[in-house]
């Protein structure tokens, strides 16, 4: 089913994963490296956007709230409102990190950092 945007509601994590993520100007920050579900809520918490490494050595992950990134197709690409160095600045660590204690802790820190809404509060937009 569409969307407003004319997106589909509905996708695959495998054709997530690996998207190149870019800034409003169209340079590349990154790459979705993995999408992090809420079990509970039945939300999608945070992608993990990946960048600043080579050969995957001193990569930061960082987590950025679903809403935020807006698929354009022309650009094949995933396009956020930040800057790289906005993102330098967000909250970022391993995997591992990130999904610790069922990745709330960080969850909300990334929320708070992006201003975003909180899909798991009630009135929050999804």
């Amino acid at each position: 089913m569409a969307t407003v945007s004319g997106h589909t509601s509905a996708i695959r994590a495998k054709k997530v994963i690996g998207t190149t993520v870019k800034d409003t100007t169209g340079n590349k920050i990154g790459a979705i490296e993995d999408v992090i579900l809420d079990k509970m809520s039945n939300n999608i918490m945070f992608a993990v956007v990946g960048f600043g490494g080579f050969l995957g050595m001193a990569e930061k992950y960082h987590p950025i709230p679903w809403s935020a990134l807006d698929y354009d197709e022309a650009e094949n690409a995933y396009v956020v409102s930040y800057s790289k160095e906005q993102l330098k600045a967000a909250p970022a660590g391993s995997i591992d990190e990130l999904t610790r204690d069922d990745g709330l802790a960080i969850r909300d820190r990334t929320y708070d950092y992006y201003k975003a809404p909180r899909y798991w509060e009630g009135n929050a937009l999804r």
